[in-house]
């Protein structure tokens, strides 16, 4: 690339793998440092060391991450840009030596390195500025004279507008349905004409002027993941599955229907949602509204956090950078108050669903024979536990009172709050329709046990049964707070404490492999380790404790 005049970011490509030498390098350069396996890729393998004192463990993670995805631990050490923002280029290039770019696409919101948000054109970019990127991305693949799909990405550094060379992916990408929608053009179709011997269907001139007329576009990664525990994956059966309508300018790519199973030993990405609108602020708008259609009942999504994102201020202004989600936390991850009437529609929900598994109960020697309790309708308390996603914070629990005034019509309590001759009904299996005095609520409702999902004015709830306080000892529940739990199916990589010993809050714990993802397990208080449960090796399943600590009564 250095040979053919594009940009590189200073950084070690030797061949020298001793740790040591490698620290020395990473002193040369300068930190912050990233160390990334050379045969990497969708941010596996990759670490930040912002010290010279963790870089030895950065790098041992990465390299055992490479290992177990890739075979090969073999590292690169760069220069970190603080506040860099990800632009990858979609090249084309035939047999005869034509090689074209058909736009730019920004893929700076990432999360674990990997892409959530993707789109075409960048924004808040020079115009002479896209035009070089063009230009070395075509360098970049005549060097090494290539044929087909690539994408060429380059690291832009937002404080000094200048932009480097990061690596080229030789095929088609997640995102490239972005670059169909501004493009008007079929890449899988290109890619068959370029196999076959043929010339590139369009010139570049052709392709900017298409690109000029189309507007703008943006992909949405819908994945089962759990957003407020660092975006750890989740697996499960998808219980129920809505999503919005497709149009010429909405379009799903999708690896999953209702039923199917997100499993553990799988990328969890369900599908794509891309839209495209005239301008960008249009195209935004759209897939706003997408998303609020877009409804996942089963294993934990980020469409929730996909919405916050999409409406984030910063990010409509297009101030975009790779660490958008971590300096917007605040913002992204503020806990929301449920409203009284979403609780009233669960209790109605769980109500009504009551109401309808009554059943005529044959008795010996007569038939259709119906229970009759009399007129007098009895009042029902629902007890429901809001449980923080995060796993640290304290659950909401929460009592709503339903009474049956007459058919159809109830009375409800939440808290101080009460509702009056509210009608309401079950139009099918998960379809629940209530007038409150102040609004019409409509309403899917999926139970799965004591698991409640609802879906109301384009947002998603999720609530839990619980068993009251004074249910509990007398059932022999067991407190499971000074367990630290699998948050999902897993493998135990690796244990970092021993019985006896003393931890400090967000002290790694133990390293655990899911969904050919690593993560670090960390204490979530300060304590001594009372029993290791499981060791490097063993299979977990979601919820099973993986250490346990002294209670504090004991220690």
């Amino acid at each position: 690339m250095t040979a053919a005049n594009v940009p590189c970011i200073p950084g070690y490509h030797g061949s020298e793998q001793d740790p040591q030498s490698l620290r020395q390098e990473a002193e040369k350069i300068g930190y912050p440092v990233l160390l990334k396996a050379v045969k990497g890729g969708g941010g596996k393998g990759m670490r930040i060391a912002h010290t010279d004192s963790e870089f030895l463990d950065r790098l041992e993670s990465a390299k055992s991450e490479a290992r177990s995805s890739f075979g090969d631990d073999v590292m690169l050490v760069e220069k970190y840009i603080t506040t860099p923002r990800h632009i990858e280029v979609q090249v084309f290039a035939d047999k005869f030596g034509n090689c074209v770019a058909l736009g730019e696409r920004d893929c700076s919101i990432q999360r674990r390195h990997q892409k959530i948000l993707e789109e075409s054109p960048a924004p808040q970019l020079e115009e002479t500025v896209r035009q070089d990127l063009w230009d070395k991305a075509r360098k970049a693949a005549l060097a090494v004279g290539y044929e087909g799909a690539g994408t060429v990405e380059f690291i832009f550094d937002n404080e000094t507008g200048e932009f480097f060379f990061m690596e080229m992916n030789t095929r088609l990408q997640v995102e490239h349905p972005v670059t169909e929608m501004v493009t008007g053009e079929d890449l899988v179709r290109w890619q068959l004409i370029v196999a076959e011997g043929g010339e590139l269907p369009l010139t570049q001139g052709e392709i900017e002027e298409r690109i000029g007329k189309r507007g703008h576009a943006i992909e949405a990664r819908i994945y089962a993941e759990n957003p407020d525990m660092n975006f750890i994956p989740d697996s499960g059966k998808l219980l129920h599955l809505r999503t919005p309508p497709i149009t010429g300018t909405v379009r799903i790519d999708a690896g999953f229907v209702a039923g199917d199973e997100v499993s553990s030993y799988y990328d969890p990405m369900i599908a794509k949602l891309i839209v495209q609108g005239p301008t960008r602020q249009a195209a935004l708008q759209k897939m706003s509204a997408a998303l609020e259609a877009y409804e996942i009942a089963g294993p934990i999504t980020n469409i929730e956090f996909l919405k916050k994102l999409c409406v984030s201020p910063a990010f409509v202004a297009g101030k975009l950078e790779t660490g958008y989600i971590d300096k917007h936390r605040d913002e992204l991850f503020t806990r929301e108050v449920t409203k009284p009437e979403v609780l009233a529609q669960a209790a109605l929900g769980l109500h009504l669903q009551e109401l309808s598994n009554l059943q005529t109960i044959p008795v010996s020697g007569f038939t259709n024979i119906t229970v009759d309790f009399g007129d007098g309708y009895q009042e029902r308390a629902y007890h429901f536990a809001e449980a923080a996603l995060d796993g640290k914070s304290e659950s909401v629990a929460s009592t709503i009172k339903v009474r049956q005034t007459s058919p159809g019509t109830f009375d409800i309590s939440v808290g101080d709050v009460d509702y009056f001759n509210v009608t309401s009904t079950r139009d099918s299996a998960s379809s629940i329709r209530s007038f409150l005095p102040h609004t019409r609520l409509d309403t899917t409702f999926v139970r799965d046990e004591d698991k409640i999902t609802l879906f109301q004015h384009g947002k998603q709830y999720r609530l839990q049964l619980a068993v009251p306080k004074w249910a509990e000892k007398a059932l022999g529940i067991k407190d499971v707070t000074n367990s630290v739990l699998a948050p999902m199916p897993c493998k135990v990589l690796r244990v970092d404490v021993e019985e006896g010993q003393e931890v400090k809050k967000d002290q790694a714990l133990v390293v655990i492999e899911s969904m050919k993802m690593e993560t670090v397990i960390r204490s979530p208080h300060d304590g001594k380790i009372a029993k290791v449960v499981h060791k490097a090796g063993d299979l977990c399943k979601a919820g099973t404790a993986l250490v346990e600590f002294v209670e504090p009564s004991d220690a």
